[in-house]
C-alpha cells in the first residue's frame, strides 16, 4: 500500500503544472475627473491603454474568441477606474433584476482581491441594460465558500453605451462599453490594512466575459439550442488573463494590477514581476495534491514531491504546507486555499 501511495505521488506531481504568468497592468492616476456616461472617449481614457485582448478561459488550446474585449483601468483618491469595449453583432439583454445572476444573459464581469490571497474578494456583473450582480466571497467555491449576495458596492456607479440597438434582430450592431468607478471606502474592506493601495502595490485582478450563442425566433434572440440534446449550448467564456480551466474562482490565476501615483500619460512604466509567482503555483499544486489524496484515503499526506523546500504539517481534516520562495519569503497555504507569507 504505501509504495502504491508513493507511485500515486510521484505521477500526480508530474501531471499537474503552472500557468504561465498572468496578464499584468499599471493603473496610473488620472489626472481629471471621470464623468460616468458608458462613453470611453473622455480625454484621459484616452491616455491610458488598453489590455491585451482577452482569450478562451482555458487559454491557448481552446480557439480564440470570436469577438473581440478588451479594458483600460485608472485610478484616484476616491475610485478604481474601469472600462470595458465588447465588440457584438447583435446586443441583447432581458435581465433587470440588481444580484440576478446576470451571466445568464452575455455579460461583462470583475473579479478582484485585494490581498492576492484567494481570500476576501469581490465579483461585479453587468449587462448590456446596467443590471448589475455584486457579491463577495469568503474563499472560492471549491473550498466551500459562502458567497454574500447581500452585499452591495455601496457608491458604485456604472453606465453602458450601445452602440446600435438592443434586442433588435433586424439590424446588425457594432459593440458596448462599459464603465465602472468602484469606491475605495468599500474595496478598501478586505484590502490590506484596511486601505487603498499605496503606489507600487499589486492587486490580483480579473475580467470575464459571458458570451451565448444566439439564433432569431419569432424574431426575437434566443439562446442556440444543440439539436441532438435539445439543450442550450454551453456559454463562451473569455477573459483576459487565461485561467487554464473553465473555473474563474482561481485567483491565484488572475492578472496583477500595480497602481501607480503617476498620472496617466506622463511617463511610461512597466509592471514589476512577482518573483514568488511560481512559489504560488507549486503551492496551489500541493493544495491539489493534498485534496485529491484527502478524497481518495480519507486523510492529507506529510510528504510529498517538489522541487522546493517544503514543509508539511497535517491533521485529521488540516493542513499547512510551507514554502521558501525566491524572494526568502516563507509562503504558506491551507486547506481552504488561503495563500499567506510571514
Amino acid at each position: 500500500m504505501k509504495s502504491f501511495v508513493t507511485l500515486f505521488l510521484i505521477l500526480l506531481t508530474f501531471c499537474v503544472s503552472a500557468q504561465d504568468y498572468p496578464e499584468s497592468y499599471i493603473c496610473y492616476r488620472t489626472g481629471a475627473d471621470i464623468t460616468i456616461d458608458g462613453l470611453v472617449s473622455d480625454e484621459e481614457w484616452s491616455k491610458a491603454k488598453w489590455t491585451n485582448k482577452f482569450v478562451d478561459i482555458e487559454g491557448d488550446k481552446k480557439p480564440k474568441p470570436k469577438y473581440k474585449t478588451r479594458v483600460k483601468m485608472l485610478w484616484d483618491e476616491n475610485y478604481f477606474y474601469i472600462a470595458a469595449e465588447l465588440q457584438e453583432p447583435h446586443i441583447w439583454a432581458k435581465l433587470k433584476q440588481r444580484d440576478t445572476v446576470i451571466f445568464y444573459d452575455n455579460d461583462f464581469e470583475v473579479f478582484i482581491d485585494p490581498q492576492g490571497d484567494n481570500h476576501l474578494y469581490y465579483e461585479f456583473e453587468i449587462n448590456a441594460l446596467n443590471t448589475i450582480w455584486d457579491l463577495m466571497l469568503v474563499k472560492p467555491y471549491r473550498d466551500g465558500a459562502p458567497a454574500i449576495n447581500a452585499w452591495d458596492i455601496n457608491g458604485e456607479k456604472s453606465a453602458v453605451k450601445i452602440y446600435g440597438t438592443l434586442n433588435n434582430p433586424n439590424d446588425k450592431d457594432k459593440k458596448w462599453t462599459v464603465e465602472i468607478a468602484f469606491p475605495w471606502k468599500v474595496l478598501k474592506e478586505c484590502a490590506y490594512q484596511k486601505r487603498k493601495p499605496k503606489t507600487g502595490e499589486q492587486w490580483r485582478v480579473n475580467f470575464s466575459r459571458v458570451n451565448w450563442d444566439i439564433e432569431i425566433k419569432d424574431g426575437k434572440y434566443a439562446k442556440k439550442l444543440n439539436p441532438e440534446t435539445g439543450k442550450t449550448n454551453p456559454e463562451h467564456n473569455w477573459v483576459w488573463s487565461p485561467q487554464g480551466a473553465i473555473a474563474m474562482h482561481q485567483p491565484e490565476t488572475w492578472g496583477y494590477v500595480e497602481f501607480t501615483d503617476e498620472i496617466v500619460g506622463t511617463k511610461e512604466l512597466t509592471p514589476r514581476i512577482d518573483e514568488d509567482y511560481q512559489a504560488k503555483i507549486e503551492l496551489i499544486r500541493l493544495y491539489n495534491l493534498e485534496k485529491k489524496m484527502y478524497k481518495k484515503y480519507g486523510k492529507y499526506f506529510n510528504k510529498i514531491t517538489s522541487n522546493y523546500t517544503i514543509l508539511i504539517e497535517t491533521t485529521s481534516k488540516q493542513f499547512l504546507i510551507s514554502i521558501q520562495a525566491a524572494s526568502g519569503k516563507t509562503w504558506y497555504i491551507n486547506q481552504d486555499s488561503k495563500l499567506w507569507t510571514d
